[in-house]
């Protein structure tokens, strides 16, 4: 009797995503299409969307490239699973089942609701703090939304759905859903969905997974074509990653390690809606040319607490830039900057206009984002971003009518300035805080146009601890050293957590990793990124990966939309970190 196994394609990593991957991964013959579209910065935006035409709030992309394949998709039995819904699930709903009527399709399309907490926040308002900063809950909040589970997706599939749309979600609950309802796990096997929940978390950033973004970039092949990851996955947690034959792209254990690490804190402890997913022991498994073999992932027994991203609005930023060329490129801009900002100063005095709530001076081209540890001063070339902030819009309309004064009466060099005069745009910043399960109540879910019904969670308790990781003594070899990169013994994965920058680092082969532990200490991460971060930092081991994780706090500027910087998610950091020079053994045979 053959194993079953159920085939998952990672269709959509973010809204903004390119639609190529709808017809590889259909052609490679997958039974479900798993499509992530949230962030934080989207659901503002989606909120912004609704608040202009009360049948938006999703992303339009999600709709129009859905309709593209539901022939293809009717023919061939291909369902889907997407957090599509935004702000507005069940607009997003009406609009597919429009589409699949035009197309003379018969597909039954399924809402899942529930995670909006705007119509109840002002209940909440009393016992709400932000969970780093203590900060009480701002007067008007533009979306506040907890992640739900894979039990509401879950539901919706043994009923037939054919497509399932969510709003706020765990992005990997999206294929945990799925493997719930295939392979019949209860809400209580918790190892299996640590192991579901992983298998989501590979697939939730599309190529990610496959070669995107990966530090030996060159080795990569054909980005034009990259392809998009597959999970093939078993009844007992353990699937294999792939892509579809005739792709780009390049998976093999470093590309995969990277993308399990991305932004989970802590591997033994990743907090999710349906379980505590414990990566830190996940083994990797190259068993085909672009074909990983995962299994190991393992779980606890979830919070009593849904993690709620909520957003707000915090003044207005206009943004101007600047190319200038020629010696000393970059102290022409700065004092460009400087100039522009001092004027704008001066007009508002003479208006009785408070004075900028912030500003942001970068020479692009100058290594303005290594700080003090810029090599780039010398270019004769850069483009200054001038960022302001204002709590009035007009004051920024002020600013922006002098910038073209600049090519008259500052630097000679000054060749362009881009997009006209910037536009004032919302200040948006991240809320981040937790409400009990029984607070918010139950998920809601309807099937075609059946009743709405209530779906039953379980309201969880205090997550068991973590077994202790257990590290084994390792002899680093004596003798003569040389000195190299740190990209010559590892590999490096980072991206944000709000206001926190997660830097992964991946031995390249096990026996490096008692030098990376020696030298990888949270003080030394904390000085190789001087300036961008204040700490304090949090390591974690991933034994299973010969990996180790680093939570870095108050490390973006704010974060995400909030953030000044022209990195705001640290997505640079790890290759930063990388630069690191230590000292190796030559016994170790580098």
């Amino acid at each position: 009797m053959t194993e079953k196994t159920i085939r998952i394609g990672g269709a959509s990593g973010a809204w903004g995503d390119s639609p190529m991957a709808f017809g590889q991964l259909i052609r490679a013959g997958v039974d479900y299409l798993m499509m992530d579209y949230l962030a934080e910065v989207s659901m503002s935006l989606l909120a912004r969307a609704r608040m202009k035409d009360p049948d938006g709030g999703f992303p339009p992309d999600a709709v129009a490239y859905l309709r593209a394949v539901l022939p293809e998709l009717a023919a061939k039995g291909v369902r889907v699973a997407t957090n599509a819904g935004g702000v507005n699930p069940s607009g997003c709903k009406r609009a597919i089942e429009a589409a699949v009527a035009d197309l003379g399709l018969s597909l039954t399309v399924a809402v899942v609701e529930g995670d909006d907490l705007i119509p109840i926040l002002d209940d909440l308002r009393d016992s709400v703090r932000e969970h780093v900063s203590g900060a009480p809950l701002p007067k008007r909040m533009l979306t506040a939304n907890a992640y739900l589970g894979a039990l509401p997706i879950k539901a919706a599939f043994d009923q037939g759905a054919d497509i399932v749309i969510t709003g706020r979600c765990a992005d990997s609950a999206l294929a945990l859903g799925i493997l719930m309802h295939e392979f019949g796990w209860t809400s209580d096997a918790y190892d299996l969905l640590g192991a579901g929940s992983l298998v989501g978390h590979v697939l939730e950033c599309g190529p990610q997974a496959t070669g995107g973004n990966f530090t030996d970039w060159e080795r990569v092949p054909d980005w034009h074509n990259i392809g998009y990851p597959i999970a093939t996955c078993r009844a007992d947690g353990s699937f294999v990653v792939s892509k579809p034959d005739s792709t780009g792209g390049l998976i093999e254990p470093g590309s995969v390690a990277e993308q399990i690490l991305y932004e989970i804190g802590d591997p033994a402890a990743y907090l999710l809606p349906d379980v505590v997913a414990d990566f830190s022991h996940v083994t990797l498994r190259q068993i085909a040319p672009d074909q990983v073999e995962v299994s190991g992932a393992r779980g606890r027994a979830p919070s009593s607490v849904y993690k709620v991203s909520a957003t707000y609005q915090d003044g207005y930023r206009a943004v101007a830039t600047v190319s200038i060329v020629g010696p000393d490129a970059a102290l022409k801009a700065e004092r460009t900057g400087e100039t522009l900002i001092a004027r704008a100063r001066m007009l508002f005095a003479q208006r009785a206009i408070p004075d900028f709530s912030a500003t942001y001076i970068e020479a692009l081209g100058a290594e303005a984002s290594y700080g003090p540890k810029s090599r780039g001063r010398a270019s004769r070339e850069v483009l200054l971003r001038l960022l302001v902030e204002h709590a009035n819009r007009d004051a920024l309309e002020i600013f922006a009518r002098e910038l073209g004064s600049i090519g008259l009466s500052c630097a000679p060099g000054t060749t362009g300035i881009y997009n006209g005069r910037p536009k004032a745009t919302p200040v948006v910043r991240l809320f981040t805080f937790f409400i009990d399960k029984a607070a918010l109540g139950m998920p809601r879910l309807q099937v075609a146009q059946g009743p709405v019904q209530l779906v039953d969670v379980p309201l969880g308790g205090e997550p068991l601890a973590s077994e202790p990781i257990v590290i084994p003594d390792c002899v680093i070899p004596d003798g003569p050293t040389v000195t190299v990169p740190l990209s010559r013994l590892a590999f490096a994965r980072s991206g944000d957590k709000g206001n926190s920058s997660n830097v992964a680092i991946i031995a390249r082969d096990p026996k490096f990793v008692p030098l990376l532990r020696r030298n990888l200490t949270p003080e030394r991460i904390l000085a190789q990124l001087d300036q961008l971060a204040d700490g304090p930092v949090e390591r974690f081991e991933a034994p299973g990966l010969n990996a180790f994780n680093f939570l870095i706090q108050n490390a973006l500027g704010g974060g995400g939309m909030a953030s000044r910087r022209i990195d705001p998610q640290g997505k640079a950091y790890g290759q930063m970190v990388l630069e690191m020079l230590v000292d190796v053994p030559e016994a170790l045979g580098l």
